[in-house]
C-alpha cells in the first residue's frame, strides 16, 4: 500500500487546494469562506516554478486568515531533497496572522510526487510552539525527521505518518509533555527505512503516565508489531483506552495471541489490526471472544503480502514502507 491520494478532510472540514499562480489568475468562481474548509497550499514537488512560501504568501494575501481554522501544507520544492526549513519559518513568520489556526497538517504528499520514507523533514518542534492554540498537528515523513521534547497545553491529536520513524524521534515525543492529548497515533515503519526505535522507547506511552487524557492509542506499521502487542498485553495505558490500533504491521498469531491472553480488552469500543498475517483460527478467535463484548474488531488482512525464498525464509510487510 501507498498514499495515492492527498487528504480530503481534516480537523473536520473538507480539504480546499488554494489554486497555484496560473490557475489564481483565470478563476471565475470563488474562494469558499475562510473558516469552511482546511486550505492545502502546495507547489509542484519536482522543477517548482514557485516557492512554496511565495504561494503560502499569496494564500495570505488573497484569504482573510484570522478565520483560518486548518491548514495543510502539500508539497514544496524538491521534497525528496530539501528540508521545510523556509516552509516553517514562513508558517512560523505567519503566526500572528492565524490567530484561530486549531490544526495543521506538515507534507500531505503523496507517491506520484514523493515517496514517504524520501521526504526530507527536520525539526518541527518551531510550529507547536508558534501555535500554542493547535488542537491538532500532523506531519507526513520520517527521513531526518527531529522531534525533540515539547510542552503544549492544548494538542489533542498528534499524527506522525512514516516509512520508518528515526528512535530519537520516537524518545522525543515520549518525553513530551502533552495533558491534553486524547489521540496519538504514530507509524513506526522499518529499519530499512529509517525506523529503529524497539519497545523500549514506548515505555512512557505504555505507562500512561505522560499522557492522562489518552484514550486512542495506535502505535502502528512496524515491522515490531508483535513485540508491541506483547508489551501491550500488560501495558497499564490499556486500561483507559477507548480504541487500541495496532494495524498496518508484520503482526502475526504472536502478537495476536498476546493480546488475547493478556489484560482484558472488553472495555474498548475498537481494537483495529487490519493489514495483518493472522491465521484463520486466530482471527476467528478475536472476533468471538471480542465482539459479543461490543467491540469493534477490524482484521481484514486488506494487502498484506508475504515472500518465501527458496531456504524457506519468510519476508512479510508493513502497508507503507517506501
Amino acid at each position: 500500500m501507498t498514499i495515492g491520494s492527498h487528504l480530503g478532510e481534516f480537523h473536520g472540514l473538507p480539504a480546499f487546494t488554494f489554486p497555484n499562480a496560473d490557475a489564481e489568475a483565470s478563476r471565475a468562481t470563488s474562494l469558499p469562506s475562510p473558516e469552511s474548509v482546511a486550505w492545502r497550499v502546495a507547489v509542484d514537488s519536482y522543477e517548482s516554478d514557485e516557492a512554496w512560501e511565495d504561494a503560502f504568501a499569496r494564500f495570505l494575501k488573497a484569504v482573510d486568515t484570522t478565520q483560518v481554522r486548518a491548514l495543510i501544507v502539500g508539497a514544496w520544492s524538491d521534497v525528496y531533497d530539501s528540508a521545510p526549513d523556509a516552509v516553517i519559518e514562513a508558517l512560523v513568520a505567519a503566526r500572528d496572522r492565524l490567530p484561530a489556526l486549531r490544526g495543521l497538517f506538515l507534507a500531505d504528499i503523496v507517491m506520484e510526487e514523493c515517496e514517504i520514507s524520501w521526504i526530507v523533514q527536520g525539526d518541527i518542534s518551531p510550529l507547536l510552539d508558534a501555535f500554542p492554540d493547535l488542537e491538532e498537528f500532523g506531519v507526513r515523513g520520517g527521513n531526518q525527521l527531529v522531534f525533540p521534547p515539547v510542552r503544549h497545553e492544548r494538542l489533542r491529536t498528534l499524527t506522525v505518518e512514516t516509512g520508518g520513524m528515526p528512535a530519537v524521534a520516537v524518545r522525543g515525543i515520549a518525553g513530551s509533555d502533552l495533558p491534553a492529548l486524547v489521540h496519538l497515533d504514530l507509524w513506526l515503519g522499518t529499519s530499512e527505512y529509517g525506523g529503529d526505535a524497539d519497545v523500549a522507547d514506548l515505555e512512557p506511552f505504555l505507562a500512561g503516565t505522560r499522557l492522562p487524557a489518552l484514550t486512542h492509542l495506535a502505535l502502528r506499521n512496524s515491522e515490531i508489531q508483535d513485540d508491541i502487542c506483547a508489551a501491550l498485553a500488560a501495558a497499564p495505558v490499556v486500561a483507559r483506552l477507548d480504541v487500541l490500533d495496532v494495524s498496518m504491521g508484520v503482526l502475526t498469531d504472536d502478537g495476536a495471541t498476546a493480546l488475547l491472553t493478556g489484560q482484558p480488552l472488553t472495555h474498548l469500543k475498537k481494537l483495529d489490526l487490519h493489514h495483518n498475517y493472522l491465521s484463520t483460527a486466530l482471527r476467528t478467535r478475536l472476533l468471538e471472544t471480542l465482539e459479543p463484548a461490543g467491540v469493534e474488531v477490524y482484521a481484514d488482512q486488506d494487502d498484506a503480502e508475504s515472500d518465501e525464498e527458496e531456504d524457506g525464509t519468510v519476508w512479510r510487510f508493513v502497508a507503507v514502507g517506501e
